[in-house]
């Protein structure tokens, strides 16, 4: 299939484009800078220097591609994230290029398109399993990723396929976040709240092989995360375990009211099924849970 892939330089696309290509798919990758267009090349996608928000344009380069996958997002650093302020560019993508993109898809006979979204959305339900039925409670900093999702709806009620992945928590050996989290880890302080709460994540690999499964998935929304979601005070223990270090200290989830309102999301307890997905499209990740995906990350990471 021909696949029109925005967000194909950041920490999740990178990964999901030469997966794409090695799947024998025809690729076409937005790329804003010469140099990220010179490795999108390198990798043997076509790359594309394009105003992905500026709707006309958007419809042409669109025009001919079978699926557009819609990975883009723009998170602030990890010392910016408790400003309101440091989301609006993040806001901006998920409202008006979802909706740019989806117009374009519409436009140009597109039978698929996949949303990237996030699994944060949920309310917090203890130890509870989480599947796509559970309600959600967007803060926010997440409430365009609502409205991204939305769009994705356009698709399917046109009569196209429209797939929005809500992933879990990132961790990978070239994500800003976890690059942090090591650093922090080290010095035996945890980038968290809350020991008992659940955290449900995904490495970076395993995400970007999701994109690659949402080619064949039903419509609909799905969670994406690892088999095996632990609290946080397991997931401090495998990286510190990792890195050879003793567990973190974890401070109370009352601690997170410092960050102010958007903070809160980071101490919901969060147990995330990936059944669904699972089952509809064959998918597993490689690393069913942070006993394996940290050593892994961890031995990727530069120091």
């Amino acid at each position: 299939m021909k696949v029109f892939v925005a967000g194909a330089t950041g920490v999740l696309g990178r990964r999901a484009v030469p997966l794409l290509l090695k799947a024998g798919h025809d690729v076409t990758a937005v790329a804003r800078t010469d140099e990220r267009a010179a490795s999108l090349k390198a990798v043997g996608a076509t790359p594309d220097r394009l105003d992905p928000f500026d709707p006309e344009i958007a419809k042409h380069a669109v025009n001919g591609h079978d699926v557009v996958c819609n990975l883009a997002t723009h998170i602030p650093s990890p010392g910016r994230m408790a400003r309101p302020s440091a989301w609006a560019e993040n806001d901006r993508v998920r409202r008006d290029l979802s909706r740019i993109l989806v117009d374009a898809a519409l436009a140009g006979g597109c039978t698929r398109f996949v949303q990237e979204s996030i699994a944060f959305l949920y309310a917090d339900h203890g130890d509870r399993w989480i599947d796509e039925d559970a309600p959600i409670d967007p803060l926010a900093n997440l409430v365009s990723a609502t409205v991204a999702e939305g769009n994705a709806v356009r698709v399917t009620e046109s009569g196209a396929v429209g797939v929005t992945l809500r992933f879990c928590a990132f961790y990978g050996p070239d994500s800003d976040n976890t690059r942090l989290m090591i650093k922090l880890a080290r010095r035996r302080i945890a980038a968290g709240a809350g020991a008992d709460g659940f955290w449900s994540s995904i490495t970076t690999d395993d995400a970007a092989s999701a994109v690659v499964a949402a080619l064949s998935a039903p419509a609909g929304v799905y969670n994406v995360g690892d088999d095996e979601p632990v609290t946080r005070r397991t997931f401090f223990a495998a990286l510190a375990g990792a890195l050879g270090t003793r567990p973190p200290f974890i401070p109370p989830a009352g601690v997170a009211k410092l960050g102010g309102p958007g903070a809160a999301v980071l101490v919901r307890s969060q147990r995330i099924s990936n059944r669904r997905f699972a089952d509809a499209t064959g998918w597993t990740p490689s690393y069913p849970s942070v006993h394996q995906g940290w050593p892994a990350v961890v031995a990727m990471t530069s120091p």
